[in-house]
């Protein structure tokens, strides 16, 4: 398959999403459709929370259409077996349905988390249905190929895990969809590397749709554009969407991909931060004696921001942190064992986090967002005193 196949597709997910999302924040403010304020939410003004309704049908019609034109118009040879990958991407777009439903619902009306979370393990069921699961674990903890009772039910938990995670970093402007973004452009760029051209549309895709978004979601303010935030149609589907190209990476799996040692180290490598920050956050609450569903502010973000960081620094750093997990497990991945590689990630995570909380205690964050904050008053002045001058320093007429 060409290129084009690829960047076509994605620019139309893009110019779609930014089409449509400023259609939904109209829509949004005629209907007073707002995320409620409280103390545990970043902003303190009204803001529509309805981004994540352009998400699930740009990237499910996209996907199809161009499925559809390239078999049908251009008699594309895939060089894939349909009768192998075809279920399982029919179940991606019945999740993706399923949950775009119960967002909604719960963006507009809000669901109790007990029915959102049967709801994510029906979902997650979906995809061991259609075959698609978790079948080896390339020596990992002295494993590898694992039976269907194992598999099928672990594919599950890790799902409904991802998708959890997903929707617990979305809670600061382009964080969510920054991560993802990141994701899916990894993801797309190894199953464009193996061959797997289906999954890296629908990867590239994502992305496509995420950027846009993204745009809004951190610069809505600051540049006179009105913000909106995804909510939970965006975040649990982008969740399951993430899922879905985990799994079908870690699978042992011929018709996806050819086998990769180090294939669920590098799937899963994309998921290391937000996954072990709900583990962080869970054991903390369990700790306390609370409920694990219960919200709170002990994500890696809000630490962050309670340090001192701003919201767009604390942004970055997590991007970058998600970044280096990405690239080490990468790059490391055919040079050592698996087992290794996921010692050096939990190690690194725990020495990052001890590290953080010292930082924290001599104020670091504090006095780095007080150095950023002066270069932007100063590159601000220098900008009002010399409106007029041009890049190469002739003053303007």
């Amino acid at each position: 398959m060409n290129i084009l196949v690829l960047i076509i597709p994605t620019v139309l997910a893009l110019i779609l999403s930014r089409l449509l999302i400023p259609f939904i924040i109209l829509v949004s403010y005629k209907k007073r459709l707002f995320d409620p304020v409280d103390a545990r939410k970043q902003h303190t003004r009204i803001v529509p929370r309805l981004g994540g309704v352009a998400f699930a049908p740009i990237q499910c019609c996209l996907y199809v259409v161009t499925l559809v034109v390239l078999v049908k118009v251009f008699k594309a040879d895939l060089n894939v077996e349909s009768w192998a990958l075809l279920p399982s991407f029919m179940m991606l777009i019945c999740g993706l349905v399923m949950l775009f439903i119960g967002g909604i619902g719960d963006d507009l009306v809000g669901l109790d988390y007990k029915w959102k979370f049967i709801l994510q393990v029906v979902v997650a069921s979906l995809l061991p249905l259609s075959g698609l699961w978790i079948n080896h674990l390339y020596g990992l903890f002295g494993l590898t190929h694992i039976s269907a009772w194992i598999g099928m039910p672990l594919t599950v938990f890790f799902v409904v895990l991802i998708i959890n995670a997903i929707n617990m970093i979305d809670g600061l402007d382009g964080l969510c969809s920054g991560i993802v973004s990141v994701g899916c452009m990894a993801l797309g760029i190894l199953f464009i590397y193996y061959g797997a051209w289906l999954h890296a549309l629908f990867a590239m895709i994502t992305v496509g749709v995420l950027l846009p978004f993204f745009f809004i979601n951190v610069y809505g303010v600051t540049r006179r554009r009105r913000q909106i935030f995804m909510g939970d149609t965006g975040s649990m589907t982008l969740g399951f969407s993430i899922a879905f190209l985990v799994v079908s990476f870690a699978m042992n799996n011929h018709y996806i991909k050819p086998f990769s040692e180090g294939a669920i180290v590098v799937a899963f490598s994309i998921l290391i931060v937000p996954i072990l920050d709900v583990a962080r956050v869970m054991y903390l609450r369990w700790r306390e004696g609370e409920s694990i569903f219960k919200p709170d502010r002990n994500h890696l973000h809000h630490f962050f921001l309670d340090a001192g960081l701003s919201h767009r620094a604390t942004m970055v750093c997590m991007i970058i942190l998600v970044i280096f997990f990405c690239l080490f497990n990468i790059a490391v991945s055919g040079l050592m064992s698996n087992n290794l590689i996921v010692l050096l990630n939990l190690v690194s995570w725990c020495l990052f986090i001890r590290g953080c909380g010292v930082l924290k205690r001599k104020n670091f964050f504090s006095k780095v967002q007080i150095f950023i904050n002066a270069n932007w008053e100063i590159k601000s002045i220098a900008k009002q005193q010399n409106p007029n001058v041009n890049p190469v320093g002739t003053p303007g007429k």
